[in-house]
């Protein structure tokens, strides 16, 4: 899978693929809308410096990012590869994040990615590397039109600011070139950085014998000790 001829800036357009990945009506999806919104991360994501590797129509993956929690179903817009069946989201957000899950959106078809390997806040990822990297964490996907909710390993993504997620696969078993994605979102929290978490830090660092030191009773706190009282 080394060697790729991968072009970032395709622009290709005219693949009708309205049959993929139907709506799936039978499902009411409204009673998940309040929780699903509750953690999202969507107004926290950098779209204008979303890079996609391997896109056919250019933009193709920003557009699904771009997607609300209500339009996740809809089947266009969608990203397709286009040299072979990887693909490579590079995707900014506008701060720092506490990431809790990524949700992704493929189909029940051999176009479905199979496998997802995450990297984070690393600038350089391009599929050389995106195939050298371990990788924050990986997942095997499920080959489903409904919408996978991955959750992450939290002590790994306690300080996100950039998140790579690279397809390597799909579930074609080499048989399929282009493997096609409907919808990307996260949830999680946001990080407001400013004095607050500093002050916390300093807090949890200090000393306890500074106290002891500072003191001209050095033994301020436990000045009934020997008392006879009841407490501890």
């Amino acid at each position: 899978m080394s060697g790729h001829c991968h072009d970032e800036h395709h622009d290709h357009h005219g693949h009708g693929h309205g049959g993929h990945g139907g709506h799936g009506g039978e499902h009411d999806h409204s009673d998940d809308i309040t929780p699903a919104l509750q953690f999202s991360l969507y107004k926290y994501i950098n779209f204008d410096e979303i890079n996609t590797f391997n896109e056919k129509q250019y933009g193709s993956g920003k557009a699904i990012c771009k997607k609300t929690w209500d339009q996740r179903l809809s089947a266009e817009p969608e990203l397709e590869s286009d040299a072979d069946e990887q693909l490579l989201i590079n995707i900014p957000f506008t701060g720092q994040v506490k990431l809790h899950s990524i949700l992704l959106r493929t189909s029940d078809s051999d176009s479905a990615p199979q496998t997802l390997k995450v990297i984070i806040n690393r600038e350089d990822i391009d599929f050389s590397s995106a195939e050298d990297i371990t990788g924050t964490q990986v997942f095997e996907l499920s080959r489903t039109s409904e919408i996978q909710e991955l959750p992450v390993k939290r002590v790994r993504f306690n300080a996100v600011r950039r998140i790579a997620l690279f397809f390597p696969d799909n579930f074609g078993q080499g048989d399929e070139d282009v493997t096609r994605i409907t919808y990307i979102g996260f949830k999680g929290e946001w990080m407001q950085l400013g004095r607050a978490p500093a002050n916390i830090l300093y807090e949890a660092a200090a000393n306890p014998s500074d106290h002891k030191v500072k003191g001209t009773n050095v033994n301020q706190t436990g000045s009934d000790i020997g008392g006879g009282g009841s407490g501890y």
